[in-house]
């Protein structure tokens, strides 16, 4: 069995603030690490890195939307499809901040009674909002965009003025936002939302389009995520998809130890778009706990054979691919964890 982890934000953002690992109890990861055979490449994104994996076609933009819908049970055919989640954007310091559904919560009747209206205004232009979950919404198009957009992952906890969409159709689409945000403001559910203390629901986030095309066999027997781009792309190629488990004990039960499996590891993501170190560092804890320690035990008694862990962040991915004989050299010294960062 072989075992890859993908874990966004691994390493804390700010390669200065060095403190946020002081006092952090991580020797599992910290020995995988050091004993592994280690690589760094240059990929800007977890969606770049999935996207890299299964050889799937980019254009303009990295094509999650339809793989997304694919895995939460939609049909995308050969349609062109963004997604265009929910978001509230909020005047944070003279900038716009968006908090993405992480930060509220919004039922699928919401979410059906805002589509209705966007469905409504802007059916004419060929545009059709498909909230198939309450807090991931997509939208179908006539004629695909000339355009290059910001994951969300990415501008969540942000200001969004240098993340709005680029490229030829970028006047258009910006346009059709203010247009979103006009008629969101006084919507009777956003009145009732902020009656209740919620956050309105005053905009959506334009990412991720594409067209779903044939992918080639890809390199893993089952894929385990919460992701739906990476539960999309696993389906496409005829992948196993799974959810992922608590557990990496469970993990173990479930595969049988058998098989290449790519493990999505994304707990950390939250706590980083939004500035959250003690989040992070409790979270960082709960992987060595629940992950990193019991995969490194059952690699010492050789129940798997190799187990790579690619720790991905703004500077790229560090990757250590880490087999039984790697842990034997002591050469490797084991060195504190703001080192790898």
């Amino acid at each position: 069995m072989h075992c890859h982890l993908l874990v966004p934000d691994l390493f804390w953002p700010d390669r200065e603030f060095r403190d946020i690992y002081r006092g952090l109890d991580t020797p599992a990861l910290a020995q995988l690490l050091a004993k592994g055979r280690r690589r760094h490449a240059e990929t800007a994104s977890v969606e770049a890195w999935l996207c890299d994996q299964f050889t799937v076609e980019r254009r303009q933009d990295l094509p999650v939307a339809p793989y997304s819908l694919l895995a939460d049970g939609g049909a995308p055919g050969a349609h062109h499809w963004l997604r265009a989640d929910p978001v509230h954007l909020k005047l944070e310091g003279g900038r716009l901040a968006l908090a993405d559904s992480s930060m509220f919560s919004i039922s699928q009747q919401e979410a059906d009674g805002l589509c209705d209206s966007l469905n409504a205004h802007f059916c004419a232009d060929g545009l059709t909002f498909c909230p198939l979950r309450p807090d991931r919404w997509y939208l179908s198009v006539e004629t695909a965009p000339a355009l290059e957009t910001t994951e969300l992952a990415a501008a969540a906890g942000r200001g969004i003025d240098d993340l709005l969409p680029r490229g030829a159709d970028a006047q258009t689409w910006r346009a059709r936002l203010n247009e979103v945000q006009m008629l969101l403001h006084g919507h009777a559910i956003n009145e009732g939302r902020e009656g209740a203390g919620k956050p309105p629901i005053n905009s959506v986030w334009i990412w991720g389009g594409g067209t779903m095309s044939e992918l080639e066999p890809a390199p893993f027997d089952a894929v385990w995520s919460r992701d739906p781009f990476a539960a999309g792309l696993a389906q496409a190629a005829r992948v196993a998809a799974r959810d992922l488990p608590d557990s990496a004990a469970d993990l173990l039960r479930a595969s049988a130890g058998e098989g290449i499996n790519l493990i999505v590891l994304d707990a950390l993501r939250g706590a980083v778009q939004h500035g959250d170190a003690h989040g992070w560092r409790e979270g960082l804890a709960l992987l060595e706990r629940e992950w990193f320690a019991p995969l490194l035990e059952v690699l010492r008694q050789e129940r798997i054979g190799m187990l790579s862990v690619h720790a991905l962040g703004p500077a790229g991915v560090l990757s250590a691919e880490v087999t039984r004989g790697d842990l034997r050299r002591f050469w490797r010294r084991i060195g504190p964890l703001a080192d790898f960062a």
